[in-house]
């Protein structure tokens, strides 16, 4: 058994190192072998670290618990979920989350920290070196080249994005195709870009749903209705926490208190609820719930 404790704003890369964890898993048995929970009451959090595996051999169970840190835990339940994660089920391996930069005074951190801890930063936009480098590797795994001014254009186009990176690396190694060699002009060819998204995000975080729809259906005419999706969910994601703590890590200082302005007429509960239904709607598209992609985006930002 081991207990991991994954922690920072970097979802995209935290998703990764579960991935890899999920590798290990008997393929056959992934339906009773791994499982997701979003921050459990505390009850029900201790019995899912006390889970026993049946017979499918190893287990993997991934936990959010981004909440506990905003609402905090009495010092005899934080003792109990220690004993409760020191007696592990031989077989479990149980992955803390808190897509979020934690307070490291809390008592709640100091203890996870104990249990092979792991921060996932994001990436500011000004290194541009340490991007380029984690697009070359994820190029790499996915079998491609890139050119010098190729990442270079990534970055410039998209900027810190690490998930939106990732489909972009999807859509270039079709393009590529039978090469593996991606350059800037590929980039610049099919690769959608922070411009065309700003008018979109802007009228979205002034809450003008009307305008922010006739920019939405604009960007269908030249880019997947998936990429815009998957562009939106990190955006807000990143408001959610500007809005709530003032501070965005990887975000310039000017540009942070520019988009607190912008957001200052939408309440927070605003942008939880626009997250939930993009999640929502990405959750109906993946599952085949849903013929129209388009449509249920559309519907997820209108609602």
């Amino acid at each position: 058994m081991t207990v991991y404790f994954y922690y920072g704003e970097e979802d995209f890369n935290i998703e990764k190192e579960i991935g890899k964890l999920k590798s290990g898993l008997d393929k056959n048995f992934l339906d009773m072998s791994f499982k997701t929970y979003s921050n459990p009451k505390f009850p029900d959090l201790i019995a899912i670290t006390r889970s026993t595996p049946m017979m499918f051999g190893k287990m993997l169970v991934v936990i959010d618990i981004a909440g506990y840190f905003s609402k905090g835990l009495e010092d005899n339940q934080i003792e109990e979920l220690e004993d409760a994660l020191k007696s592990v089920s031989e077989n479990l391996d149980v992955v803390l989350v808190a897509a979020l930069k934690p307070d490291s005074r809390k008592k709640l951190f100091k203890m996870l920290s104990k249990h092979n801890a792991k921060e996932f930063p994001v990436i500011p936009t000004y290194k541009t070196a340490e991007l380029e480098a984690w697009i070359t590797k994820q190029g790499r795994s996915k079998g491609l080249s890139l050119k010098p001014d190729a990442l270079k254009a990534l970055v410039s186009q998209i900027g810190n994005n690490l998930r939106q990176f990732d489909a972009e690396l999807d859509k270039l190694k079709l393009l590529a195709h039978p090469g593996d060699v991606v350059t800037a002009e590929m980039v610049r060819e099919i690769c959608i870009s922070n411009e065309d998204l700003f008018a979109f995000s802007d009228y979205l975080m002034q809450n003008e749903k009307d305008k922010a729809l006739l920019e939405y259906r604009k960007l269908l005419d030249k880019k997947y209705a998936m990429e815009i999706l998957s562009a939106l969910q990190t955006m807000v994601r990143r408001w959610i926490t500007l809005k709530s703590t003032s501070t965005c890590q990887g975000m310039h200082e000017y540009v942070a208190k520019l988009t607190l302005q912008k957001l200052k007429n939408t309440p927070l509960k605003d942008l939880v609820k626009l997250k939930q239904n993009l999640t929502d709607a990405e959750f109906r598209i993946k599952s085949g719930l849903t013929g129209d992609m388009e449509k249920e985006i559309e519907n997820a930002f209108l609602k």
